[in-house]
């Protein structure tokens, strides 16, 4: 079996696997590769349909053209679609763009707090009406137990510490060093009444994998990851005012893949680009105990 099937195949089980034993279950999308890979993956899974609401924690701060693809995919897919987003903290400008708050704690405000209360339910969240192509408010406040997310452990340090069912708090806060072992394939999936699972399909594919996955399968991605004739690119996808783009000539699904061959980025982390990161020691350790993705 080659090797793309095999964390295909894997991926595969471990969503079937969640949506047979969690209730309350949701996909986080950040519109990155590595989500809309796993968002291919569900699709796949279930047959071309996607069975489990999408999740996006919308900081009003993402380049415009995420924000366009996700509302086209969501409508064309007919994915169930829904946004949190921190109402109050734009409002009275606690942003860092607004110059009142650092990156880090612009991140806690806009990504932390609103990922963890629009899970919860206790902040509004607004799902797409396909008939009318808006956003309505939700009037489904049940939190989400289960919580599927794209991600990967070579990307940043923290995230070598996840297991594929990871068991959060109450609160959503993560005690990475009391996680269940995963042996032989075999993963828990019975948790104290309460606790919040994150479930990580994606957790041993690499970079490279993703961008072969790509190609291999013809998914759809955002432009902004391809070279468009100044010799930069985006490597990672975030908010506009602390994403940065790489020096790279790739402008093509092949010739990033035969960059990441060559070696040009194996000292560089996949998040170099992301300069709130760099507040937190290099990594997102701080963040993601809190509750961070």
């Amino acid at each position: 079996m080659e090797h793309l099937e095999k964390l295909e195949n894997r991926s595969i089980h471990i969503l079937r696997e969640a949506y047979s034993e969690f209730t309350s279950l949701c996909m986080l999308w950040s519109i990155g590769k590595d989500s809309t890979v796993l968002l291919w993956l569900t699709r796949k899974a279930f047959f071309g349909h996607v069975p489990i609401p999408l999740v996006h924690i919308d900081t009003s701060y993402k380049i415009p053209e995420m924000i366009e693809y996700r509302d086209k995919l969501a409508f064309k897919w007919h994915l169930d679609m829904i946004y949190g987003i921190n109402t109050k903290a734009l409002e009275e400008k606690e942003t860092f763009p607004d110059g009142n708050c650092t990156r880090l704690g612009c991140c806690k405000k806009l990504k932390t707090e609103a990922l963890v209360n629009t899970l919860s339910g206790n902040w509004p969240r607004f799902r797409m009406n396909h008939d009318t192509c808006r956003y309505e408010l939700d009037k489904n406040s049940e939190p989400y137990t289960g919580v599927i997310v794209g991600v990967r452990s070579d990307e940043e340090g923290s995230r070598s510490k996840e297991r594929y069912f990871s068991p959060r708090g109450r609160t959503s806060n993560w005690a990475f060093a009391d996680q269940p072992p995963e042996f032989w394939n075999q993963y828990k999936t019975d948790f104290a009444p309460g606790t919040h699972v994150r479930i990580h399909p994606l957790l041993d594919w690499t970079e490279l994998d993703i961008w072969e996955y790509i190609k291999q399968e013809g998914i759809p991605v955002v432009s902004l990851y391809f070279n468009q004739g100044d010799g930069k690119r985006y490597r990672s996808l975030g908010c506009g005012p602390c994403t940065k783009p790489v020096e790279s000539e790739a402008g093509n699904l092949k010739e990033i893949i035969e960059e990441l061959k060559t070696g040009k980025f194996a000292k560089i982390a996949e998040r170099s680009g992301r300069d709130q990161d760099k507040e937190d020691g290099g990594g997102l350790e701080t963040l993601r105990v809190d509750g961070y993705m």
